[in-house]
Order: structure tokens, then sequence, then C-alpha cells
């Protein structure tokens, strides 16, 4: 897998309170992905990019919220996450200061 396919296809971390409590649990990781991509392109990706191996990759597609802004309908997108379950010991360094 080249590093352009990489970067299109895991497209950024998702840090929250919920996946900093998933990830101290349970050891997984929760990224934004392509809306294109399938767990085999997400868990080749995730092991080249950080070096570590991956046990599972759970997808979930969320949908995007309607809304409406001075009485004019909209719509946000809609995206797909992926949780990634890392083997026991290792760890994914985001570099996010605390």
């Amino acid at each position: 897998m080249s590093l352009n396919n990489i970067y299109t296809t895991v497209l950024s971390p998702i840090i929250s309170e919920k996946s900093n409590r998933i990830g101290e649990e349970s050891n997984q990781y929760v990224f934004q992905v392509a809306v294109s991509s399938n767990k085999k392109e997400v868990k080749a990706a995730i092991e080249k990019l950080f070096e570590v191996k991956v046990e599972n990759v759970q997808i979930l597609n969320v949908k995007g919220k309607t809304k409406s802004f001075k009485g004019k309908q909209g719509k946000r997108p809609s995206w797909k996450k992926a949780y990634v379950k890392v083997q026991q010991g290792q760890l994914i360094d985001f570099g996010v200061a605390e």
C-alpha cells in the first residue's frame, strides 16, 4: 500500500473523552476513515502508518444530521469511523500535548 493510499484511507484520529476511555479500557483507537474504505484497507493502513499489529477493525457509518439555519434546511455530510484494536502492549502515539 502506497503512502498516498494510506493518507486517503485514514483521514484523522478522533480524540474525545469517549475514545480515550475506550483506548484505556480495551486498547482500541478511533479514526475517521474514507467513506469508500473497508476493513482490510484500514487494517493495512494502520499497520503500515503506525507500525503496530492490528487484531480487529470495526467500521461504523455515521449519518449526517439535518440542520436548519435561518429557516433554510441543510444536511451535514455522512462519514465513516473505524475502531481499531491493537495487540496488547502496543501503543499508538498521536503526539498530542496534554
